[in-house]
């Protein structure tokens, strides 16, 4: 069984197995632990362990975006822009973690969404309630990457806070890669906070 150690807290490699999808065959790769509630998981394309600027994708779930098509955010679009970048590749990682709402958990999130249909953004909405703006961290994101055999990566991401935790956690990140997607009537403003309150680089 295939673990690392970060910060003190294990995490475990618990199952893999073949995952054929409409983007290509991937393998599915299960973690738990990292001193981190939920599991997550990885989806591999081809043979990643020792290669080098890996194409990979940091995504953190998102029920109501990559699920229900939700249009508040870009979550979905991009989850679905990045599979179909790696399933075209000879090889990449998919990370997809359990911090659903920046990691406060769905509930949460609903309730921060009530107050956004109020009026507030979504920095302030979660300040409201008593977070973070974001509470997601991604040093495990870098464990699980070298469990895989990845130490260097094309990234593709919008957030510097990613290309600098993965990097603080012993990942190269050799190129960042866009990661945009049209915006709409609805996300407009959420996409504005990201990048005036985050610094995200977006347009």
């Amino acid at each position: 069984m295939a673990t690392a150690i970060q910060d003190g807290a294990e995490l475990i490699l618990v199952n893999r197995a073949g995952l054929p999808t409409r983007y290509g065959s991937f393998r599915i790769v299960s973690f738990a632990g990292g001193g981190q509630e939920g599991e997550h998981v990885a989806l591999v394309k081809g043979r990643v362990a020792g290669a080098r600027d890996v194409l990979v994708r940091v995504h953190s779930e998102c029920l109501t975006g990559d699920v229900f098509g939700s249009r508040r955010c870009d979550c979905g679009e991009q989850l679905d822009a990045a599979l179909r970048r790696i399933g075209k590749a000879p090889r990449g990682v998919l990370l997809y973690l359990a911090q659903e709402g920046r990691g406060i958990g769905i509930s949460n999130k609903v309730a921060a969404y009530h107050l956004q249909d109020h009026g507030l953004d979504t920095v302030e909405a979660n300040e409201a309630l008593g977070f973070p703006a974001d509470s997601r961290t991604y040093e495990f994101a870098a464990a699980m990457l070298r469990i895989l055999g990845v130490r260097s990566v094309r990234l593709m991401t919008n957030n510097p806070r990613k290309i600098s935790e993965l990097q603080r956690y012993g990942i190269k990140v050799s190129k960042r890669i866009p990661l945009e997607v049209q915006a709409n009537p609805a996300n407009r403003r959420y996409l504005r906070t990201k990048r005036e309150k985050f610094a995200h680089l977006i347009d």
